[in-house]
């Protein structure tokens, strides 16, 4: 490794114990391999985060913990990588825990592990559950803010949201698919992940909204439950084509955008109209061929700093700090 780091950092950043971090480090015997790989990755990490700034003053670690595609997380984590550490007057690492999916005993484990070693903050994309909600409080408790990123839970479980309004997300794209699909008799297919995340519900209904206000003669078919994963997706929006002869355009809330194409390619049906979310390298390429119209996304950097302000802001390291949701921002194949 480029950088000498003690145990005691590496075991911070990684969740692991000091143990199993002396037995990787020192190459001892019954190591197992993904615990080689955490130590790997939580060094990569506190490599990038110090050299992205000289660390001066404090240092505050937080967690964050995210359940969504991997495209999605690997933009937020750059996002993050790059402003957290250049924060003043404290700068902040950050301990990742990401999957496409994490069980509801993952969750729990992960919460009981931050608690036991502390957190300066928690950062969560999770599904507004009984659970969430029921770890969040009691995060709170134990004097640990509670950030939401782009999909929210109960207010009162949470120490601040950051992200777009979801709602209004919804509307514009309901307007603008709108205008741009003046055929009556045509139906929109919406897609969600899963309608456990709040953050999608509400896309979706301010989407509902704007169309049953300004464009009643559009109806909607709604899937929903692929994850954001490409087989999942596939199939659920194959078996919508199928039932409905008339579906001519996509609001992507869910992701999956390759596959939900790729099915209407091999349903030798039109897509007049597709509108996405997020701005990522797949979306990027979809975009500069044409094959999606727009995508609505914010800026994660952005969001990084807000997050950070209001961490601050509960340290009593900063000014009061109201979150505003993050700007809305459009891109189409000319921009």
């Amino acid at each position: 490794m480029s950088r000498k780091f003690s145990l005691k950092e590496i075991a911070l950043q990684s969740g692991l114990s000091l143990a199993s971090i002396d037995r990787v480090i020192h190459d001892r015997p019954n190591v197992s391999a993904s615990a080689k790989r955490r130590v790997e990755l939580a060094v990569g990490e506190l490599e990038r985060q110090y050299e992205a700034a000289l660390i001066t003053g404090r240092r505050f670690v937080i967690d964050v913990i995210m359940q969504a595609p991997k495209r999605f997380t690997t933009e937020v984590k750059n996002a993050f990588e790059v402003e957290l550490p250049a924060m003043r007057p404290a700068s902040f690492g950050a301990r990742f825990h990401i999957a496409e999916h994490l069980s509801e005993e993952d969750v729990i484990s992960l919460t009981k592990a931050i608690k036991r070693r502390g957190s300066r903050g928690i950062v969560m994309k999770l599904p507004n559950s009984e659970l969430t909600n029921k770890l969040a409080s009691e995060l709170l408790r134990e004097h640990i803010p509670v950030v939401t990123y782009v999909t929210d839970i109960q207010q009162h479980n949470r120490t601040a949201y950051i992200g777009m309004d979801n709602n209004q997300a919804g509307a514009v794209a309901a307007y603008l698919v709108g205008k741009m699909l003046p055929i009556k008799g045509s139906k929109i297919l919406l897609t969600l992940s899963s309608n456990v995340f709040d953050g999608e519900e509400q896309r979706a209904s301010g989407f509902k909204r704007i169309i049953k206000e300004r464009f009643s003669h559009i109806g909607i078919v709604t899937v929903s439950e692929g994850q954001g994963l490409e087989r999942s997706t596939y199939q659920l929006v194959e078996r919508a084509l199928a039932d409905h002869a008339d579906i001519e355009a996509v609001y992507s809330i869910g992701g999956a955008n390759r596959s939900i194409l790729s099915a209407f390619r091999d349903s030798a049906r039109e897509c007049k109209v597709y509108a996405a979310h997020d701005l990522d390298k797949e979306n990027q390429k979809l975009l500069s061929q044409g094959e999606i119209d727009f995508v609505i996304y914010h800026d994660f950097r952005s969001d990084a700093r807000n997050l950070c302000h209001s961490l601050l802001y509960y340290h009593g390291m900063a000014p009061r700090h109201t979150a505003t949701p993050s700007q809305i921002q459009i891109a189409t194949p000319m921009s």
